[in-house]
């Protein structure tokens, strides 16, 4: 299996490179965000353990650049950052785990391993059908590029039908996942809410299946 490191510090680059390749990996090694970009996206990696903090272009960037060319090359993302806040934002970026430094080298690698096992398919920070762009992240919902105001029931529902397009979702399942579970609610509050973001998206994108439920058209 092929690895990428991007880290600027060179000692721990150099370490993370000896200690991997003593576990059987192929490595290498890339010391700007530039360059780490670079090799990601031509080198045929595996996957790629990712700094933050790097000249040229922060840790972050290189992940939203791979995932707009829709490139899905798994990255563990290794950062000195170690806030909540930090974290959250390296994985809405499209980081797949987040490890903070110090670590523990035998995590790093049980984490390698585990994101190998899972391969790289296809998840995109920004979901999208046509014309229409859900970002789960920022909570925002355009439709030709223009801004959608939806109610937090509205981009619920919405999220649920465009994680699944094409699919028929029964009214059942619908109830089960965007309404609170806890809460006794009508079956036709479904249909309210299908009826809100039918007006505010389009109602050619959002198709009624009779006896069955509605799909979010592809």
């Amino acid at each position: 299996m092929r690895v990428l490191v991007v880290e600027d510090e060179a000692r721990l680059a150099a370490a993370l490179q000896r200690g991997l390749t003593a576990e059987g990996f192929v490595v290498d090694t890339a010391g700007t965000g530039p360059a780490g970009l670079d090799a990601a996206r031509h080198g045929g990696y595996d996957a790629m353990i990712l700094d933050v903090m790097l000249p040229g272009l922060s840790g972050y960037e290189v992940v939203r650049r791979l995932r707009a060319d829709e490139h899905w090359l798994p990255v563990l993302m290794l950062s000195a950052k170690d806030g909540e806040y930090d974290q959250a934002d390296g994985l809405d970026c499209g980081a797949d785990d987040y490890l903070t430094k110090p670590f523990s080298y035998v995590v790093l690698v049980a984490r390698l391993r585990a994101l190998l096992r899972r391969g790289a398919p296809e998840r995109p920070t920004v979901l999208a059908v046509g014309d229409l762009r859900l970002d789960p992240a920022r909570r925002r919902v355009t439709k030709a590029d223009a801004e959608v105001v939806l109610t937090a029931r509205e981009f619920a529902l919405l999220e649920y039908l465009i994680r699944r397009p094409g699919e028929v979702i029964s009214k059942t399942e619908l109830l089960d996942h965007v309404w609170d579970a806890s809460l006794r609610t009508a079956p036709n509050a479904v249909e309210v809410y299908v009826g809100y973001l039918r007006r505010k998206i389009g109602r050619d994108l959002l198709e009624t299946v009779r006896g069955a439920g509605y799909r979010l058209i592809p």
